[in-house]
């Protein structure tokens, strides 16, 4: 497995050794013990996630103010651009994201640690988007922050206005925003 650094350094990508052949391929897409010597965290995984969605759908930017997850994030059909914005009011990235092409093909996966919001835009015609969290989902806790904040200022690779959930459609601004201290 491969780190590699995002602009804000508690947000990881990971790579993994693939082994493939003519008749296809084999990945770790997790093992714990490798986990923690590549990336120094230990962490404890209780529930795991798979959606499905549509080009130009973005989903988020969520996040649980109680209940906070940790998630590891990857996409098993299609691309995605997928996003992590620092909601900690004492950390030094604050308020800013980072992004990765996440896809079948490169086979990455995303570490996004407690404390930000995540989202995502399909890229593809469909994709597949599976998450392994650190905490159980808790709806009366959970946040989302408007995918086009112009404070945080992500440049997703949308042409045209994203199909929105209505959760996602009443997201608010980060000044708003219930934040981790």
């Amino acid at each position: 497995m491969k780190l590699i650094q995002t602009e804000i350094p508690d947000v990881l990508l990971l790579e993994p050794n693939v082994l493939g052949d003519d008749r296809g391929f084999f990945f770790e897409s997790f093992n714990e013990r490798r986990f923690a010597e590549v990336t120094g965290k230990t962490v404890k995984f209780v529930q795991d996630n798979h959606s499905k969605s549509l080009r130009g759908v973005l989903r988020g930017l969520h996040y649980q103010i109680q209940q906070p997850q940790g998630k590891l994030v990857r996409v098993v059909s299609g691309e995605v651009f997928d996003v992590a914005v620092d909601m900690r009011k004492s950390s030094p990235t604050f308020g800013q994201w980072t992004g990765a092409v996440l896809s079948a093909e490169n086979q990455r996966q995303m570490w996004i640690p407690e404390g930000f919001a995540h989202g995502f835009v399909v890229t593809s015609d469909t994709a597949e988007f599976l998450y392994k969290t650190t905490d159980y989902w808790a709806p009366e806790h959970e946040r989302c922050i408007a995918w086009d904040d112009p404070a945080i200022g992500i440049d997703w690779p949308v042409i045209g206005a994203p199909i929105l959930s209505a959760k996602d459609q009443q997201g608010i601004r980060l000044a708003d925003a219930e934040v981790f201290a």
